[in-house]
């Protein structure tokens, strides 16, 4: 099986893309990028999800278009504004990616599109139509002014990246997210662009990404909200130059553990990440009679908020992950459930077969107030694992989002 390795940069690690950012006067603080756009050299094969809200952002039914058949080679992102709700979405989003046409020479119908920010406030082209030649003289193999310009209420970059070998072909996925508030299971729930060099026909693209997304960003949760605009793509243009992935066998599979490990890692920072959070939070519920079980059980306590209020205070209050689990719907026995926390200050055990158990509540401080925390969670009735992740719930959320549009 091949070696998956970490590799720096982000959406521009793979061979054949490039991306820039710039401020173009969308957002008022000129500090603050808020044009992004990632072009490949070569038309690739590409792969989306969207999100389930039956509000969705202009951006998505454009890109949705653009896709029909399988291939881009360019994508473009706003933030500060969503455009959604809004009369002219559409013409506006297509407007986008004719101004990549005009500039970059690429077919408007292979750009994709995304917005993010604030529903229902009109946007405008001009801002946008100002920035292109900036945007379009700063490309280059690094992705990082992408990863600034896609932000909202963001506090930092997110960005990663892997190497790994498909029929002896050293190939590359990397890519960038923005996501902090607005996040709750059911894909998609934040903007994802990742790109590879890998060769891998569309079909087996999106087989890669729609089950990917059901162990990875399906499994993050910052508040309970769904977003109305937000996507993953991933863009293959196939300059590793290896022999394409058209059917599953190792090659697949190979690839599939890259794409993981990179949504994986983008999961964590966006729940760390999380609006007003403190704590990156890992639910991990084992011994499951089911996956779905597993998942559903995580996915109840990562979003429970008394659980996380309890987090942010460092309160090791296990009968809120009792409580979590018993409203969850999931198939379970509670009174085989164990309970424990765990951070780089130790682990503790708080609750056995689904009661309390001594436990010193120093000890259990300690291992919370730090900045990453695990929920380990046994369900004592089969072999199935299952991990969300989340973050605590701060005053801060609550000020962010009061004053969020002015």
């Amino acid at each position: 099986m091949s070696e998956i390795t970490e590799m720096e940069n982000g959406v521009c690690a793979a061979k054949g893309f490039r991306a820039s950012g710039v401020h173009c006067g969308i957002r008022k603080n000129k500090e603050k990028k808020d044009l992004a756009l990632i072009v490949s050299e070569k038309r690739a094969a590409t792969a989306a999800v969207y999100t389930t809200n039956l509000v969705k952002g202009a951006p998505l039914i454009v890109t949705k278009n653009h896709l029909s058949d399988g291939y881009s080679s360019a994508l473009i992102c706003n933030s500060g504004n969503a455009n959604t709700c809004n009369a002219n979405g559409i013409e506006i989003a297509e407007g986008m990616c004719r101004l990549v046409e005009e500039h970059m020479g690429i077919p408007a119908s292979d750009v994709l599109v995304a917005s993010t920010g604030v529903i229902g406030q009109p946007l405008d082209l001009t801002p946008i139509a100002s920035g292109m030649d900036a945007l379009c003289a700063d490309l280059s193999a690094s992705g990082h002014s992408a990863a600034e310009a896609i932000m909202t209420t963001d506090t930092i970059a997110k960005e990663a990246a892997v190497s790994f070998t498909v029929g002896g072909k050293t190939c590359r996925l990397g890519g960038i997210a923005k996501g902090s508030g607005m996040i709750h299971p059911n894909m998609a729930t934040m903007l994802v662009f990742l790109t590879t060099d890998c060769a891998i026909i569309p079909a087996m693209l999106q087989k890669a990404l729609s089950e990917d997304v059901k162990t990875s960003f399906n499994m993050v949760s910052i508040d309970g909200d769904t977003s109305t605009n937000d996507m993953v793509t991933v863009m293959a243009n196939g300059l590793a130059d290896n022999e394409p992935i058209t059917s599953e066998g190792e090659d697949f599979s190979v690839f599939c553990q890259a794409l993981h490990m990179v949504t994986v890692k983008l999961c964590r920072m966006i729940a760390g990440d999380g609006e007003g959070a403190t704590k990156l939070l890992s639910c991990k519920v084992s011994g499951a009679k089911d996956e779905k079980t597993a998942k559903t059980a995580a996915k109840s306590v990562i979003c429970s908020s008394l659980f996380k209020a309890a987090m942010f205070g460092a309160d090791a209050n296990w009968g809120r992950v009792l409580c979590a689990l018993g409203y969850s719907g999931a198939d379970l026995d509670v009174n085989k459930i164990d309970v424990g926390f765990a951070s780089k200050q130790g682990e503790i055990t708080v609750c056995k077969a689904g009661a309390g158990v001594p436990f010193s509540e120093e000890t259990a401080k300690q291992i919370l107030l730090e900045k990453e925390i695990d929920v380990l969670i046994d369900l004592n009735d089969g072999d199935a694992y299952a991990e969300a992740w989340g973050c605590d719930l701060t005053y801060d959320y609550v000020k962010i989002n009061g004053d969020y549009r002015t």
